[in-house]
């Protein structure tokens, strides 16, 4: 049997339940209510007729036991008592004198008659109501005293009401209550099934074995996959989330959350707020994901939106990796190039016996000669990865015509305490510059001059454990109306159709690691007319905490003192 239908017996048992429990203690005192009912009125008109001035003398003026039938019986209280019960609908009215003598009764043969009841407690002053057997049968009576002169008891007035129009009333009663209880159970059937059919459109139509079945399948796929899945109802708040994605969101909020309350990246929350086929990438902490939503709808339903998180943190440092050793295989091309380049020209000069002009090229590529250095300056960074790494990048802005320098003031005798930090920075910040110098070229093609030069300078200075670095460009600048705009996640300008995720992670992860050290990525110059003798963007990092310093001796050899001279 479905579940909607055992819900729908259910309801229909315990609302019949309880309406013959109910309705059966109305039935059940429903023959004494209009007993009492009846009671009441048969003392109401008893009282009123004890009451009335013209019944009083008549009853004090019949005393005693030797009353005439034939005077009583066309006199004022026989009249008075048979209009009294054709208006009241009364089984009988009757009148008695202070001997319990009838002077008023509905049969004229029972005149000057002793009533068939006993009168003893209403002659004694009292009302008396009860349920007694007469001459005109069982009826509900009520017997009220007559008071005379002095208030004493001069006879007394009794008014019955049939039992059998009592059982008549009640039987009307129990009708109309069993109808009534029909009425409410039919009611109740029917809000039970309009219950039902929500039931089925709130649960989809699954059964409660199938929602069980599905609350465990999907606990189960949900934590064991890989990627992040987060999900909010129509009204925004947290119905599903798994293990993945608290972690790759920084979560710990439970569910039933609000998402404003997540403390959601406002990338993440624009994702989440509108459907976004097309994954995005964004920056959490020292992650970057790629995040992606749509909006769930069923039966016309707004059900709400599920968020999607998937971690692109590794993929990240592999192109990185990539990136890496693309410059450095660059670099070694390069100079394999010139290398044989310089043996043709030094087997050439000896050749034809210019053994001066040899030996004057192998100074200059010994480095004691102009143009003997692919980036001039570099032996004033001593620190071997930032040699490496800015030796390799030389190489590479050379292959894209973009001069790399070092600017006047670079000096750095250190050891890197964070050589991913530092290189990340600088990385993204020279990889920007040298796109943006290239760019900044006039076309191949075109008849625009090409001796624009294209320039990228990075100025390197130590100051106890922090390190300074200025990365400046000769391209268009930035084109951002707010230059600080272009550390936004996703802020580009460029086409990133082809990465995933899209462009504009480097700045803005850059910016997130600096200030993770306690230092910070700014814009010195945003380009243009200025200060920046190269015209274009000028970028300033601070990083602290990431140099160890080495304890050297500043007295050293003369080569040595020449080489930073």
């Amino acid at each position: 049997m479905r579940l909607r239908t055992q819900v729908l017996l259910l309801q229909l048992a315990v609302i019949a339940v309880s309406l013959v429990v109910g309705f059966g203690l109305v039935i059940a005192g429903a023959d004494d209510r209009v007993r009492d009912e009846y009671a009441q009125r048969a003392l109401a008109i008893a009282q009123s007729v004890a009451a009335d001035g013209e019944v009083r003398s008549e009853v004090a003026a019949h005393p005693g036991t030797q009353v005439d039938a034939a005077e009583l019986l066309d006199g004022p209280l026989q009249r008075h008592a048979a209009a009294v019960r054709a208006r009241t609908g009364a089984l009988f009215v009757v009148i008695g004198n202070d001997r319990g003598i009838r002077l008023a009764h509905p049969e004229a043969s029972e005149l000057a008659k002793t009533v068939s009841t006993d009168p003893s407690k209403v002659l004694s002053g009292s009302d008396d109501v009860n349920t007694d057997r007469g001459t005109l049968g069982e009826s509900v009576r009520a017997k009220v005293p007559i008071l005379g002169d002095g208030q004493r008891v001069v006879g007394f007035v009794s008014v019955g009401v049939s039992t059998q129009r009592l059982e008549t009333d009640t039987r009307s009663d129990i009708i109309a209550t069993s109808l009534l209880a029909l009425a409410a159970l039919g009611i109740g059937a029917l809000g039970s099934a309009l219950l039902a059919r929500r039931w089925r459109r709130l649960t989809l139509g699954l059964e409660s074995d199938e929602l069980a079945e599905l609350v465990r399948e999907q606990n189960a796929v949900l934590h064991s996959m890989a990627d992040g899945v987060l999900a909010v109802d129509a009204d925004g708040i947290v119905r599903v989330i798994n293990d993945r994605a608290r972690a790759l969101l920084d979560i710990d909020a439970p569910t039933g959350t609000p998402a404003a309350d997540l403390g959601l990246t406002p990338r993440v929350a624009t994702v989440l707020a509108t459907p976004t086929d097309e994954p995005l990438a964004a920056s959490i902490g020292e992650r970057v994901v790629l995040v992606s939503s749509h909006r769930v709808r069923a039966d016309g339903r707004d059900l709400g939106m599920v968020l999607s998180v998937i971690d692109r943190t590794d993929v990240e440092a592999l192109s990185r990796e990539v990136d890496s050793i693309r410059s450095m295989s660059t670099a070694l091309r390069a100079q394999r190039h010139e290398t044989a380049n310089r043996m043709h020209v030094l087997a050439g000069l000896l050749r034809h016996g210019h053994a001066d002009e040899a030996l004057a090229y192998l100074d200059e590529l010994a480095g004691t000669g102009p143009g003997g250095r692919l980036l001039s300056g570099l032996d004033n960074v001593r620190e071997p990865h930032l040699h490496a790494f800015l030796d390799a990048k030389a190489a590479q802005a050379r292959e894209r015509g973009v001069t790399l320098r070092l600017g006047d003031q670079t000096w750095l005798d250190a050891t890197l305490a964070e050589p991913v930090v530092v290189t990340t920075v600088l990385g993204n910040l020279v990889d920007n510059a040298i796109e943006a110098a290239a760019d900044g070229m006039p076309d191949a093609l075109s008849d625009a001059p090409s001796d624009e030069p294209a320039d990228v300078e990075v100025e390197i200075i130590a100051d106890g454990d922090t390190l300074l670095v200025s990365v400046g460009d000769s391209g268009p600048g930035i084109g951002f109306e707010d230059p600080d705009d272009v550390f936004a996640e996703g802020a580009t300008t460029k086409s990133g159709a082809y990465i995933p995720g899209g462009r504009g992670m480097g700045l803005a992860l850059a910016r997130q690691i600096a200030r993770r050290t306690g230092g910070d990525l700014w814009v010195a110059h945003p380009g243009g007319p200025g200060d920046h003798e190269l015209g274009g963007a000028l970028f300033v990092a601070r990083l602290p905490g990431v140099l160890a310093p080495t304890p050297h001796d500043d007295r050293r050899e003369p080569d040595e003192q020449g080489d930073r001279e």
